[in-house]
């Protein structure tokens, strides 16, 4: 079996192709108003918060060498967890549909055959993705990833040395909390899945470091041409910077190619995450149907503002790992015996409302942060005044 554990090179092409995504770029120009500068801070603090999550997740996963959903049930339950579970495969398909959605759009941008091919393509070659098995996607997502590399490079020297610096005034459009929110958002979205890749690794500490660390540095980039070519072309459309550049060929791999090893991950880990619900389902086909649903649902509806999508799942699924890290990292308690994890549950109901509640306050590091911290000491002091009954319990 160990012979068949991923390295730590295989997970940082993973996480390569995770970062590498079309979506993203294009959260990155909503930080155009803010300014060059203060748009690149509220990148990089969002980003450490959020990969700082991303990497405990991923830890607990790679130790226990269990998926994400199977960590949940250490904290929630057997049957707790299902809730979790179950939004996890909702929100995977809902971005397997929005990342089809817009390397769709953006593809027909450049070659004008009509947004449903394109979904049809994109989706065809992510089912193709899930059939090889991320076991045997060495060698391909080597190559996938080198020139997708080399593409981006290409795409950042068009965006800051051949724009014409007519870009964007900036505006107060969106404060600094909330830049902070959306790039936190990003790696947060990856929470519930992170350990799908980790518990098949080596060295679970060493994989789960690379990825959160390549993941970090490549979706910041990512942030950041989206943010540019809004400051210094005057243009957001990805795909238009690609024609005007003369990219042709070269913008359309880039576009394709990142969409299919981001949303690859989405139908991947929908998959097994549907194990974690009911043992009767296959983990590869269960990934097929969702890559299927997605791409139908990338053709029937418009998905082109995601930011209630990133805040919905923020408050879902923050205070859920911040239960998660306050009972592996600090109490040292495993619920996975337990039907309902009651206690951890209603906790986390408290951490959703805050969440939310946080919102509407404008804070500078953003709401995630100040939401897991509460949640986390929440759960702390909780755990503690129940263990100080038990023993006068038993005192007595």
């Amino acid at each position: 079996m160990e012979g068949k554990r991923t390295s730590l090179f295989s997970n940082g092409l993973i996480w390569f192709g995770a970062g590498v995504s079309i979506a993203e770029i294009l959260t990155g120009t909503y930080f155009a108003g803010l300014g060059f500068q203060k748009g690149l801070l509220a990148i990089i603090l969002g980003h450490v918060i959020g990969c700082a999550m991303l990497f405990a997740a991923g830890l607990i996963g790679g130790r226990t060498r269990k998926s994400a959903m199977e960590t949940v049930k250490m904290s929630f339950g057997q049957k707790g967890s299902l809730l979790f579970s179950f939004l996890n495969v909702l929100q995977l398909v809902g971005w397997t549909a929005i990342m089809i959605y817009d390397g769709a759009a953006a593809a027909n941008g450049i070659f004008g055959v009509g947004a449903w091919v394109w979904c049809l393509v994109i989706g065809g070659l992510i089912i193709i993705w899930i059939l090889i098995g991320i076991s045997n996607l060495g060698k391909i997502n080597t190559v996938a990833m080198a020139a997708l590399f080399i593409l981006t490079l290409i795409l950042c020297k068009v965006i800051f040395f051949d724009g014409n610096s007519a870009g964007m005034l900036t505006d107060d459009s969106l404060s600094f909390g909330a830049a902070v929110e959306l790039a936190v958002a990003m790696p947060l979205s990856w929470l519930p899945l992170i350990s799908d890749y980790t518990r098949e690794a080596e060295k679970p500490f060493g994989a789960t470091l690379v990825s959160t660390v390549v993941y970090g540095i490549i979706s910041c980039w990512m942030y950041v041409i989206g943010m540019g070519a809004s400051i210094y072309t005057g243009e957001s459309d990805i795909a238009q910077i690609m024609v005007r550049a003369g990219l042709g060929i070269a913008g359309l791999l880039i576009i394709v190619f990142s969409t299919v090893t981001t949303t690859f991950l989405d139908a991947y880990s929908a998959g097994v995450s549907s194990v974690s619900i009911s043992k009767k389902i296959n983990e590869k086909w269960a990934a097929i149907a969702v890559a299927a649903v997605g791409t139908i649902g990338a053709i029937v509806y418009p998905m082109d503002n995601i930011t209630d999508f990133l805040y919905l799942i923020g408050s879902v699924f923050a205070p859920m790992i911040a239960i998660q890290i306050a009972d592996y990292f600090i109490i040292k308690r495993n619920c996975v015996d337990c039907r309902f994890g009651v206690r951890n549950l209603l906790i986390w109901l408290f951490g959703f409302i805050a969440y939310r509640y946080l919102m509407t306050v404008d804070i500078a590091v953003g709401n995630t942060l100040p939401d897991m911290a509460v949640t986390i000491l929440v759960c702390v002091l909780v755990n503690a005044a129940g263990s100080r009954r038990k023993q006068r319990s038993s005192v007595n």
